[in-house]
């Protein structure tokens, strides 16, 4: 009994700390810092940790129970697909951290007082901007996809199974090497996760605190989500340098060691 509380202890806990991997709070960072709201923050998390969950699971336990092997060209591929995700993520807020740093331009108008005809510069709301916020591509793409009622979890969960499949092979052979017994070894899977869960959801909380605390100073709060934008774009290319270049997908002798 102490044996099996003691791996569902450290496998809880790994859990949690391999949500705080780089890549994971970068990537969720982007969608947490659009989201003001520490309780729906909080359900980013989880969706994050429910998508990474299923994929760790799905393939260690076909590792795990059919000794399915991972080609070099494949595992590669798959965290490759980490990079690709945060590059898209960063792009994506860099793209609306300047449509919004563009929504209240410095301008000026002619207007007079009395026979005293003069101008000076001023900005205008955003509601008194030339057009609304909701015509620019990407609140358009937003207000299409929002029709369906899966959108907003189905952003993190997607980015979960995606960096699921880039840590799954890593996870599934560090279990077959402590617990032999393929049954308990799934059920590991299936703790660790749990605890993939709770971080992610303690951290997304965390950071929509931050931003949060900044949240009215619109300046900071935006420069806020460009950083946090221009990180996930320059983390992603060093990730698909790494991959690509350095270990060989691109080439014919590919290396990789799932980790």
């Amino acid at each position: 009994m102490i044996t099996f509380l003691s791996i569902v202890a450290l496998g809880f806990f790994l859990g949690m700390r391999h949500a705080t991997d780089p890549d994971h709070v970068i990537a969720v960072s982007t969608i947490v810092s659009r989201e003001r709201k520490v309780s729906k923050s909080a359900w980013i998390g989880a969706f994050w940790g429910v998508g990474h969950t299923l994929t760790i699971l799905v393939v260690g336990a076909g590792i795990i129970l059919f000794n399915l092997a991972v080609p070099a060209r494949l595992g590669l591929l798959m965290e490759l697909a980490v990079g690709v995700m945060l590059i898209v993520l960063g792009l994506l807020n860099l793209t609306a951290s300047a449509r919004s740093a563009s929504a209240a331009p410095i301008h000026s108008h002619p207007h007079s007082h009395g026979d005293y005809v003069h101008t000076h510069p001023h900005g205008h709301a955003p509601e008194q901007h030339g057009h609304e916020e909701a015509k620019t591509p990407l609140a358009a793409l937003d207000r299409v996809l929002m029709k369906f009622g899966a959108y907003r979890p189905l952003r993190p969960f997607i980015i979960g199974l995606v960096h699921g499949l880039a840590g799954s092979a890593a996870v599934a052979l560090l279990v077959l090497t402590t617990i032999h017994n393929p049954r308990w070894a799934v059920a590991y899977l299936l703790v660790f996760g749990a605890g993939t869960i709770a971080g992610m959801m303690v951290i997304t909380m965390s950071i929509a605190s931050a931003f949060h605390l900044f949240s009215e100073s619109h300046v900071l709060s935006r420069k806020l989500a460009f950083a946090s934008g221009l990180l996930s774009l320059g983390f992603g290319l060093f990730i698909a340098y790494q991959i690509g270049i350095v270990n060989g997908l691109f080439t014919s002798h590919p290396h990789w060691i799932p980790r």
